[in-house]
């Protein structure tokens, strides 16, 4: 798999990333463990916007960019970051529960919160300090990389495995899922980007690998493309292209299907016109090629014209 384009990003700010997501308008952020950064670039580089922290932080997603989420289990809060990366919320736990292992913004008004110390999940607003709902929970929070609730059920991430649960503590789905880092929730889909790869949840199949660079040291998608850092570089490649030239990776568990085979075609040239029609072939796909990556360019040109 060929990367359609490398983005000319200062490799140096790429080097001592932590983390790296992608919000859907092709703007990159940079999480930093070393000193606690949260930085904010254009596709071209350019940084918009920063946050220094005092103590660890975990992004919970930037597909908003209008409302950024993170949360600090040292701190004890979470916090809600603008466009322009200046906070405009912060909800403080210390006060009000145990201890917060994990949250999850579901809104702009709603938290589901994993409390250590009563094994609880809650579901509280936050505009008006109510406590919704109080739901016994006493899963283990050992490794616990994220946490996502959609549509009565309770995703639980930990770095060897993930786990769907209802809201009554039925166990769903469970699987080994090495060095995953959080969730993504594209509509109804599911996915979780881990260190090396995305998968998608799939409730018939299972986790269903869909990007994987065994060589990257971080991968992440938005709604275009797939995104990752190689040897300090950041590649883009065209979620389009990768679906049409490459399946969908089937779970290990059924992997040893028949694999797919391209049967050759009944027409065949021969001679000079043989070898004309083939001359014509190459040409018309390399034509398609370059057409092809050209209006990526120009959509994630578009896209920048938008802005935030």
């Amino acid at each position: 798999m060929s990367a359609q384009k490398t983005l000319s990003f200062d490799t140096l700010k790429l080097k001592e990333a932590k983390d790296m997501l992608a919000d859907d308008y092709g703007n990159l952020y940079i999480y930093k463990n070393k000193d606690f950064s949260f930085t904010k670039y254009d596709s071209l580089g350019k940084q918009l916007g920063k946050l220094m922290f005092t103590v660890p932080y975990k992004v919970q997603s930037v597909q908003n960019p209008l409302s950024l989420v993170l949360f600090s289990e040292n701190a004890q809060e979470m916090k809600f970051v603008d466009q322009n990366m200046n906070e405009i919320q912060k909800v403080d736990f210390k006060q009000k529960f145990g201890f917060i292992k994990m949250a999850y913004a579901e809104d702009l008004q709603q938290l589901w919160l994993l409390d250590d110390s009563t094994k609880r999940l809650i579901q509280y607003n936050f505009r008006n300090d109510t406590t919704i709902n109080s739901y016994p929970f006493d899963v283990s929070f050992d490794d616990l990389m994220d946490l996502l609730v959609y549509e009565t059920k309770v995703y639980i991430l930990t770095r060897k495995h993930i786990g769907v649960y209802s809201l009554k503590f039925e166990k769903l789905f469970e699987a080994p899922l090495e060095n995953g880092k959080r969730f993504r929730r594209e509509n109804e889909t599911i996915l979780v980007v881990a260190d090396h790869s995305i998968l998608k949840y799939d409730p018939e199949k299972g986790m269903v690998k869909i990007f994987e660079d065994k060589e990257a040291q971080i991968v992440d998608k938005n709604i275009l493309s797939y995104f990752e850092i190689k040897a300090n570089k950041l590649y883009l490649y065209n979620l389009e292209k990768i679906r049409e030239t490459k399946p969908q990776t089937e779970p290990e568990t059924r992997q040893k299907a028949a694999p797919t085979v391209t049967e050759p075609s009944s027409e065949k040239p021969a001679g000079e016109e043989g070898t004309k029609k083939d001359t014509e072939k190459k040409e018309s796909e390399q034509k398609a090629t370059d057409d092809t990556l050209q209006q990526l360019i120009q959509d994630t040109s578009d896209v920048q014209t938008v802005g935030v």
